[in-house]
């Protein structure tokens, strides 16, 4: 008697495919790893520079600091001119461009706020920790908000200072002012107010808050000409004019040939002096930057 055949197991099925392949090694991948094929290329400068310029084209603050900033450049410079026509017309020998340092102290209050908030604001909503893992470079993140900032300020405020220039010395129907003042009391006055928002930026990153750093920045801009006004001893004469010299308001009024001082800094000078106060506040930032956490 035979015993029938065990039946063969049945065969598992199997879909119709290619074979499979062994997974190729990316760029430098270690034996048994893998990595992306595409290679990964390390951040500089220039992308530091990109992300800060989306930033700050992209929140409101920037709008409306500079959009406040343009209206009161253009606004209160015709309201100059437009208060000249209705008295007399006669400058008594004023430049017809200094006109327009009434709006420029103004807005310059917009751009120290903007200046601030570029960096102050960041910590106040903790964006700063991904602008950090994003960049963590502290020191290449500041430039490039500095790099962004300054470049910024100063376009817009040459080139309203520019556009205001030309409409007042239409209007009053002055003469041509000589090319060196032209240039002073516009780029000169555009690197002034963007160094101005330079310094509140540097400090904006040793306070890091908005509110306070803001604050700050208006008394150092407002206050000593305010408190030489009210120094009425003789024994103080020497501090009330040093204040009333290097002032920012009076520094400022000196690019336009406009000065409330006959003495003090005159034509270039006050653009150096505030070119050397915003290096040491810079200076002080990277140093802050690299010596306490966020």
């Amino acid at each position: 008697m035979t015993t029938p055949a065990t039946p063969p197991p049945a065969q598992a099925h199997q879909a119709p495919g290619p074979p499979y392949q062994q997974p190729q090694q990316g760029w430098g991948a270690p034996a048994g790893q893998y990595a992306s094929p595409i290679p990964v290329r390390t951040p500089g400068l220039g992308d530091a520079i990109a992300s800060e310029w989306t930033k700050i084209r992209s929140v409101r603050s920037t709008m409306w600091t500079l959009g406040v900033m343009i209206v009161l450049l253009v606004g209160v410079g015709l309201l100059t001119v437009f208060a000249v026509n209705v008295s007399d017309g006669n400058l008594d020998g004023t430049p017809v461009l200094s006109l327009g340092f009434f709006g420029v102290l103004l807005g310059s209050i917009c751009v120290i706020t903007l200046g601030v908030l570029t960096i102050a604001s960041e910590y106040g909503t903790g964006m700063i920790r991904t602008t950090l893992t994003a960049c963590p470079s502290r020191a290449r993140m500041l430039i490039a908000k500095s790099v962004v900032f300054f470049l910024l300020a100063f376009t817009i405020t040459t080139v309203t200072t520019g556009i205001v220039g030309v409409l007042q010395t239409t209007m009053l129907d002055g003469a041509t002012p000589e090319t060196g003042y032209w240039v002073r009391v516009t780029v000169g006055v555009g690197l002034y107010v963007a160094t101005l928002g330079l310094l509140s930026l540097g400090l904006g990153a040793i306070i890091r808050h908005s509110a306070g750093a803001i604050t700050i920045m208006i008394a150092v801009v407002l206050l000593p000409l305010v408190l030489a006004m009210f120094m009425f001893s003789p024994s103080l004469a020497g501090v009330q004019q040093a204040l009333f010299e290097y002032s920012i308001p009076n520094q400022l009024g000196a690019m336009y040939d406009a000065s409330v001082t006959t003495s003090g800094p005159t034509g270039w000078e006050p653009l150096w002096i505030i070119l050397g106060v915003t290096a040491v506040v810079m200076a002080g930032a990277f140093a802050s930057l690299d010596r306490r956490d966020v």
